[in-house]
Formats: structure tokens, sequence, C-alpha cells
């Protein structure tokens, strides 16, 4: 019986393990794109791939490199002769700002000693005009520093109040509830003159007959000069009797009613004295009449 030759045939490969990554395994095999391959192997083939090899090509290459050090050097060049020019220009425009600047505040050194002038002046017509009453005169008009007993009233804007937000309160230019306004220190001014005071300042700002408190925004202006709170009212005349008074009057009444209801905080206190300064400003108006037929003058009326 014969027997069989072993089975010699040599066992398959074993499979890979990147096997499964046939698409990565091509991309890194083939890293240049077949077509890119191909034109470097014609421009090698050609002799055309690297620096030019002909003299037409070096001559334009280094025409090339001379055109652009020439701009580099040119640009560089005129930024150095310039430099010096824009320097010199700079320090013309400084001294010219500072000239001005000095020039500036001499004028306004020049108003504030012209408008001391005038108002020292427009004092002295009120007393010498005024006669036995000048002044008197001279007092009603704020053209002179006052003392003497009054009352002291502190308006407050309520804590923590902000900038913003609305409330019973809110109107065009103005947005919180616990701000003082200007027609709120209008009708505090409004209640003192009624209450018996003779002057009455704002924060140091002296009121008279003519002055007028208005608001920009949700700041307070005292002829045009804005305030800060907390508005301290000072007010000349009888102390006990003018702080009972205003408490008892109806302005009195509305500024508690704004304690009340909106938080704002007030204090009164009588004082034995206080000082007021002189009005900053003054209109001075004479009153003439007018040519005979005209309707004033039949009137006896006078203008202002």
């Amino acid at each position: 019986m014969s027997q069989q030759s072993p089975d010699r045939s040599t066992p398959s490969q074993p499979a890979r393990p990147d096997a499964s990554m046939s698409l990565l395994n091509n991309v890194m095999d083939h890293s240049l794109d077949d077509g890119y391959a191909e034109a470097s192997a014609r421009r090698r083939a050609d002799g055309s791939a690297g620096l030019p090899r002909t003299l037409k090509s070096k001559l334009g290459l280094a025409a090339g490199l001379v055109v652009a050090a020439l701009v580099v050097t040119l640009g560089a060049a005129e930024a150095r002769i310039s430099a010096p020019v824009v320097a010199k220009e700079r320090e013309e425009l400084i001294d010219r700002i500072d000239a001005e600047t000095q020039a500036a505040d001499t004028l306004e050194s020049d108003v504030d000693e012209l408008r001391s002038d005038v108002s020292e002046r427009q004092r002295k017509a009120l007393e010498r005009h005024g006669g036995d009453q000048g002044q008197l005169v001279a007092l009603l008009a704020g053209a002179t520093p006052v003392e003497g007993p009054g009352v002291k009233l502190i308006v407050d804007d309520a804590k923590n109040t902000d900038q913003g937000g609305g409330g019973p309160r809110e109107s065009t230019g103005f947005a919180d509830t616990g701000r003082v306004r200007d027609r709120d220190m209008q009708r505090v001014v409004n209640g003192l003159w009624e209450s018996g005071a003779e002057a009455i300042a704002i924060n140091g700002q002296r009121l008279t007959a003519l002055s007028a408190i208005r608001a920009a925004g949700d700041a307070i202006l005292v002829d045009n000069r804005p305030l800060v709170p907390p508005y301290t009212v000072l007010a000349v005349g009888d102390g006990k009797k003018l702080a009972t008074a205003f408490q008892d009057s109806a302005d009195g009444q509305y500024l508690q009613a704004l304690k009340e209801s909106f938080d704002i905080r007030t204090s009164i206190s009588d004082q034995a004295e206080v000082r007021l300064p002189a009005a900053p400003s003054l209109i001075v108006r004479t009153a003439e009449p007018k040519a005979a037929g005209s309707g004033a003058a039949d009137t006896g009326k006078g203008t202002s």
C-alpha cells in the first residue's frame, strides 16, 4: 500500500494590522499627487526646475532684485528725510497750542477782572441812586453780602438713588422717584420767600429777583451754574418764625410729602447767624417812560 507524501504547502501569510485602513495607507504611500509628480519630472527633464540657467533668465532675475532693492532704499531715504520735518511740524503745533492756551487764560483773567469791576460799579450805583433806601435796594438786589439770623434747610436725594428708573414722578428729562428736581427747589425757595426770608442762597449761590432755577438732564442749575446734592439752602430772617412759617406753608407741606412718599431727605434748623455772599453777577435795569402818544405813556406805566 503506497504511502502518501506529507502535505508540504506553506501556510498563508497573516493579515496586516492596518488592513482595514486602506484609504489612510493610500494617502501615506502617495503623498504627492500624480499630476504634480509628472509635472515635476518634466521640469527636471527639460532643465527648467530650480534657479534660471539661461543668461536671459538670470538677467531678468537680477533686474527684479535690483528694482526691489532700489524701492526699499528710496523708501528708507524718504522716511529719514521726512522725519525731521514731521518732528518740526509737531513742535510748532505744540508751541501754537501752548501760545493759544496762554492767550485764552489771559483773556479769561481779563474777563474776570472786568466782571468784578462791572459788579462793583453796579453795587455802587444801586447804593448811590437808592437814596435813603440804598442799602435796602442793594440787599434786595443781592449786590452786597448778608449776615444775620436765619434758617438752614438741607434737601438731598433718597439713599441709594440710581441715575435711572421710573415711577410716579417720572416726566420728560427725569427718571427717578428719589431725586430732587428743579421744580422741588423752586417750591422750596418760593416758600421761604413767602415765609419772610430776606435773602437766600443755595450751595453758596446767592439768589436774586432775576435768578432762575432750571434743569439740564438730571442736574439742577441756578443761574446756569450746576449744583450737586445735598442742596444746602440758607435764608436770612427771624430763624424760629421763618422755620415755623415755612413748615406750615403749602410748600413746606409739599417738601414733607416728598420725604414721606419718596424718602427724599430733608432737615431744617434755625441758626443764630448765617452768612450769604453777594451775587456773582447783577443785571441792572432802569424804567423809562415812553414817548408821548404811546399807550404806556397814556396809562402812566413805564417799561423795563
